[in-house]
């Protein structure tokens, strides 16, 4: 007999099973006998615990928009900028990493799905329950310790971070898509310069610039160094 709702890890293991079939099969795969099936469960497991496939496509996403703020959330050193460039190859690389997890993040997969507590990149102070908060507070963060160190001018926070992730969001899933090419040619001749061209137009030095790039693939060398 099918454990009833109180049954402990139930909620978790059909989100689990949602992300697993969605990057192994895709959307399509996101029915909801299909996902109680992978967990041996009936589909009033789905309704149960989540009032049906919506519930359950915005908890996906909700634990997707964690699992990515503790991707790209990197070690601060004291130059903000060169944690911005790690920060930035750490969210490129787990989007790529799970394309069809970060189509769904951001509604692509799923437009039947609504998300009324979604966040706002325009709002300065985001509701803690927000979809994409913890990742978003991150780099409303990351954003505040470049304008406290004098690397870029002192514009609203949420409107530079705003800015930032649009940057970093278009060019990801241009590349998730294939429009732009090689990862190569992606990462150096098309995010990378983009990234240093947004910098400079808001203040920052070609020169400091380019030495918070030469820390930050130093990093980025250890790491791959460390996991290798």
């Amino acid at each position: 007999m099918e454990p009833g709702p109180e049954s402990p890890g139930r909620r978790a293991q059909l989100i689990e099973a949602s992300i697993q079939l969605l990057e192994e099969v895709g959307p399509e795969a996101l029915r909801a006998r299909t996902v109680a099936a992978r967990i041996g469960v009936s589909t009033m497991a789905v309704y149960t615990y989540f009032g049906g496939m919506n519930g359950l496509l915005e908890a996906v996403a909700a634990e997707s928009f964690e699992r990515f703020g503790a991707a790209i959330a990197v070690p601060e050193t004291e130059d903000p900028v060169a944690d911005l460039f790690v920060a930035g190859t750490a969210y490129r690389t787990h989007a790529l990493a799970n394309p069809q997890r970060y189509r769904l993040m951001f509604g692509l997969v799923s437009p039947q799905t609504t998300r009324p507590a979604a966040l706002s990149l325009g709002n300065p102070a985001p509701t803690e329950s927000a979809t994409g908060t913890s990742a978003f507070n991150y780099m409303l963060h990351l954003v505040g310790r470049m304008v406290e160190a004098g690397r870029i001018r002192a514009d609203p926070i949420a409107d530079i971070a705003g800015r930032v992730w649009s940057l970093m969001h278009g060019a990801v899933l241009l590349e998730i898509t294939g429009y732009l090419g090689s990862p190569e040619h992606a990462a150096t001749t098309i995010l990378g310069p983009a990234t240093v061209d947004l910098l400079v137009g808001m203040g920052d030095e070609l020169p400091r610039i380019e030495q918070s790039r030469v820390r930050a693939n130093r990093r980025l060398a250890e790491c791959q160094a460390d996991t290798a």
